[in-house]
């Protein structure tokens, strides 16, 4: 588990492309003092289990999966990403629970200065849409953001100069693609409420039957 505040940005030393897969070779700094193999790392969002580890870099296998459902396939030699290891359990919990299971893809549609902020917005699928509220969180290629403002079709955050000064969001220009993580939160209340897409045999539970256990 993650909570979306990136650790540091670190660059794609090599990638070494398969068919429908890939091997990532990725540099730092910060997260190398206690990273070792099976450990997990959150890279632009996406939890990728560490394979080997030479110096300050370390390679990832990225299947196709995760190619399909992550901006991870348009990365190339150099490009910045997001670094941030799993959660300590004696870690102060600063952002949100991200799982770095992303839930698909969004495009920046806009992006405007705001005094000393910068404010982000990004265009998403209805089926990500659903779960992204006003002043919830969000994690932006594992970032963990705020929501300021939501429609039907996008939503904007704001971001402080700190966020932009230790991410990737500066590089970012209107038309790319980020991966989202919505809150988790929300998934399993849908699904218990039995609101959600039809996975097998509902649970029971109802918001009649929440209202009269007085929720």
């Amino acid at each position: 588990m993650f909570t979306g505040i990136v650790e540091e940005t670190g660059r794609v030393a090599a990638i070494k492309k398969s068919a429908k897969s890939c091997v990532l070779t990725i540099s730092g700094k910060i997260i190398f003092d206690d990273l070792k193999p099976g450990d997990s790392v959150c890279v632009n969002g996406v939890c990728l289990t560490v394979t080997n580890l030479a110096g300050n870099t370390f390679t990832a296998d990225v299947m196709s999966e995760t190619l399909s459902r992550s901006s991870l396939g348009r990365l190339r030699t150099g490009s910045p990403v997001n670094l941030e290891r799993a959660m300590r359990a004696d870690g102060r919990f600063d952002g949100h629970i991200v799982s770095g299971h992303i839930d698909g893809t969004g495009t920046i549609v806009n992006i405007q200065k705001d005094d000393n902020a910068v404010w982000y917005t990004v265009a998403a699928d209805s089926k990500l849409m659903r779960y992204i509220v006003e002043k919830g969180s969000i994690a932006i290629d594992g970032i963990s953001l705020t929501v300021a403002s939501v429609t039907n079709q996008n939503f904007s955050v704001s971001i402080i100069p700190h966020t932009a000064q230790n991410t990737t969001l500066p590089s970012k220009a209107v038309g790319d693609i980020v991966n989202l993580e919505n809150d988790i939160i929300g998934k399993y209340v849908e699904k218990l409420m039995g609101s959600g897409p039809k996975q097998g045999p509902g649970s029971g539970i109802t918001k009649e039957f929440l209202e009269r256990a007085g929720y």
